[in-house]
């Protein structure tokens, strides 16, 4: 049945799509129909409609992915997700006095969604818009240490562990060790990790449809060790906020 006021056809084929997601981008037309419990005949309407429209497209060995089309919502989506965040940045930002940021996870890469800088005159590495490889980075670190370990395992054989700095994690038995005590004490450190005398403090936003973290960023003369244990229980704050205020 589709939810009160809406279209059942419309409904099944978002279920569709989540299913796909859910399978890993990919699946069978037999294998969406024992996840959905959709009969055959309606997921093949359902899928032709959306390989038509580019939301899904047919690959060689007849499996179903999801379409590029999706990738410019998607986008669309997240900058819009940033614009909402940003005054809950900018109070981050006005409490610790370093630039604030917030990511998510997007196709095996973390993009900067939104940031509020600080009043303090440095460049920063980190943009809006900017991709870049989960392990190189906080809010990366923070968002895989919420992950299945094997999820991590398997976005990490994709994407390699490439070295940003010297101080990058490179091993991957190392990494997954280095998540498990980021998931104990609850915030992920970027140690000159992605840009040499930066440090960058990360928690995870819990509830987000998308994997996503929400950082602070400085330069270690300023955001020094000692520092760290004041201002992440802010971060942590932070991220709670941003939690309870998601959109509907």
């Amino acid at each position: 049945m589709a939810a009160s006021g809406g279209v059942q056809s419309l409904d099944r084929a978002f279920e569709l799509l989540e299913r796909l997601a859910d399978a890993g981008g990919e699946a069978s037309l037999s294998e969406l129909s024992t996840s959905s419990g959709l009969p055959m005949p309606t997921i093949h309407r359902l899928i032709r409609t959306l390989v038509a429209s580019g939301y899904v497209r047919q690959n060689a060995n007849r499996r179903y992915a999801l379409g590029a089309r999706l990738i410019r919502l998607g986008e669309q989506a997240s900058l819009q997700f940033g614009t909402w965040a940003r005054p809950l940045l900018a109070e981050l930002v006005d409490e610790v006095g370093e630039t604030a940021n917030l990511a998510v996870l997007e196709r095996d890469e973390v993009v900067y969604v939104s940031q509020a800088p600080s009043k303090h005159s440095m460049r920063m590495f980190t943009e809006v818009g900017r991709r870049l490889l989960p392990h190189g980075t906080g809010v990366g670190k923070a968002i895989l240490a919420q992950l299945p370990t094997d999820e991590v395992r398997e976005l990490l054989g994709r994407t390699g562990m490439p070295a940003y700095t010297e101080h990058t994690h490179t091993d991957v038995e190392a990494f997954l060790a280095h998540l498990g005590e980021i998931a104990e004490q609850g915030y992920a450190l970027d140690e000159s990790e992605q840009e040499l005398g930066v440090r960058c403090i990360a928690v995870p936003v819990p509830g987000t449809p998308t994997p996503t973290a929400v950082s602070v960023s400085g330069p270690e003369g300023r955001l020094t060790k000692d520092a760290v244990g004041r201002i992440a229980p802010t971060v942590r704050r932070t991220a709670d906020e941003l939690a309870k205020q998601l959109p509907n």
